[in-house]
């Protein structure tokens, strides 16, 4: 992300405060909380201050409670105290709003949900409210100093993967790359069911705003606002990230309905359908939910999501948000999802997904991504763009997936988080040849693909047919006609040996029964 210098410096004094409050425990996920609260608070007060010449009282806006209790208290108190007062103001503040939080459906109570004092040194809090914060004006700054600073602390917070602030950060290279070939309209409904802290949602934002807000109504503007952009998390700390992030960046409204959604997106099938649907769902197979014993320890126990929308039960949670994303899309929606290698090639119930997404949906595209682009560097990982089609009146009919096209940009790529990090230019290839992006008419340019190189094509019937619906699919590495046998064969063997395997977990599943540890591969 490109920084002007007034947001790089203040990125840096921000940043550099993280160091420091580290010395009293402090995390970088922790203080990006903390920042949070008080942005928010500093942004009520310039809100009042902002109104407070309108007569009508009614005409006022006031985000903080407007009741006689509640006169002089937020922004202008804590300035106004220092040392243990001042800590134990902040710590009253955070639990009263954190209460009114619980019983109010709007942007404050998802902010300050639960929220709790983490800053206990009097001294630091008031260097961070008085010399750091205060000095800002944070509602009548722009988005790019005030939300792309804010974003870039996200992005530096993602690096200490001590805290496990990694696992919910997507390269913003990788996502803005993604949205220019997904190339969204005002006319768009965007959503991210696994948002983490709105990168795509923002990066959606971003574009519509460029390519059209010259032609846009203030009714345009304001149907981000009210609901035409979300995202759904299930961490609450999280989500609290993701709210403030778009808050700052001019998306939604501080006394408005929450744009981010705090719950289990895999739990129910979706009541509100988006014509664009933008994720990376996290990493890791199994789907599971955390138990605390009596005796107080914590375990962890896989679930299966029992949806009639689904077209098989797994506990899979890939498979799962993959199929959780294509029932969301609308009739003429579009999608693009990041997931890892497992998704497809992983046999049994997986061949079955594979399978059902052919036949009914259009899985143009995908794009297969080098390693070492993720904080877990393992991790193998693709993007799958795929569109909405129309049902097939019989099985007879051909899938909806007539061609699939694929862009392997992980052979021959090796890449690293800092030495040799993911850059723009990797992907202008993929972008240009597969979306036709920068062309005069991208649609022509799609229609005009041609295979070659790292771009090939394969036959959507032919793919369906196969029994294992092997999507695991690209250039071959090794030069020689002996080392491309043996690697095929490999491929198959592992392809077989997942396959039975996937086989009795799902037996196992359904039979109740736990298999040992050993056949679990554990």
């Amino acid at each position: 992300m490109k920084l002007d210098l007034h947001a790089r410096r203040l990125v840096d004094r921000l940043w550099n405060y993280c160091n420091v409050l580290r010395d009293d425990g402090v995390s970088s996920l922790e203080y990006l909380e903390q920042l949070s609260f008080l942005v928010f608070l500093k942004m009520a007060a310039e809100i009042e201050e902002a109104d407070s010449h309108i007569a009508q009282e009614d005409r006022r806006r006031h985000v903080l409670p407007h009741t006689k209790e509640w006169q002089g208290r937020g922004w202008p108190e804590l300035l106004d105290l220092t040392g243990s007062e001042l800590e134990e103001a902040y710590t009253q503040l955070l639990a009263d709003l954190g209460r009114r939080g619980e019983n109010e459906n709007t942007t404050l109570g998802l902010i300050f949900h639960r929220a709790r004092n983490r800053l206990q040194n009097p001294a630091n809090l008031r260097r961070l409210i008085v010399d750091l914060i205060d000095k800002e004006e944070w509602l009548s700054a722009s988005k790019d100093i005030k939300g792309d600073a804010y974003e870039a602390l996200i992005a530096r917070s993602a690096e200490d993967t001590k805290a496990g602030a990694g696992q919910y950060f997507t390269p913003r290279v990788l996502i803005e790359s993604i949205v220019r070939c997904m190339r969204p309209t005002p006319d768009d409904t965007i959503t991210d069911p696994a948002c983490g802290t709105g990168g795509f949602l923002l990066a959606a934002h971003d574009y519509v705003v460029r390519e059209y807000g010259g032609e846009m109504s203030t009714d345009d503007f304001a149907r981000f606002d009210e609901g035409a952009i979300w995202g759904t998390e299930l961490v609450s700390a999280t989500a609290r990230l993701a709210a403030m992030n778009l808050l700052l960046h001019n998306i939604g409204r501080p006394d408005g309905t929450p744009l981010i959604h705090v719950e289990d997106a895999l739990a129910k099938p979706p009541t509100k359908r988006a014509s664009i649907v933008l994720a990376n769902p996290p990493f890791g197979k199994k789907s599971s939910i955390v138990i605390t014993n009596v005796d107080g320890s914590v375990s962890r126990e896989d679930m299966s999501y029992h949806r009639r929308d689904f077209w098989e039960t797994t506990t899979n949670k890939q498979f799962n948000f993959l199929q959780h994303i294509a029932n969301l899309l609308t009739d003429d929606g579009r999608a693009a999802v990041i997931l890892p290698d497992n998704v497809l090639n992983e046999g049994g119930r997986g061949a079955s997904i594979r399978r059902e997404l052919l036949n009914r949906y259009n899985l143009h595209t995908m794009l297969r991504l080098p390693k070492g682009i993720f904080y877990a560097g393992s991790v193998k990982a693709n993007v799958l763009f795929f569109d909405a089609a129309s049902p097939r009146r019989s099985d007879d009919e051909p899938p909806r997936t007539q061609q699939l096209w694929v862009y392997d940009l992980r052979t021959g790529n090796r890449l690293t988080l800092k030495q040799n990090p993911l850059l723009p230019g990797h992907l202008e290839d993929f972008e240009t040849r597969a979306f036709g992006v920068g062309e005069p008419d991208p649609d022509s340019a799609i229609t005009r693909r041609t295979p070659e190189g790292r771009l090939q094509v394969f036959d959507g019937a032919d793919l369906v047919a196969t029994k294992d619906v092997n999507l695991d699919i690209g250039l071959i590495e090794p030069d020689d006609a002996e080392a491309k046998s043996l690697t095929e064969l490999t491929l198959a063997l592992s392809s077989d040996l997942r396959g039975a395997l996937s086989e009795l977990e799902n037996l196992a599943e359904d039979l109740g029964v736990e298999l040992p540890l050993l056949i679990q591969g554990q």
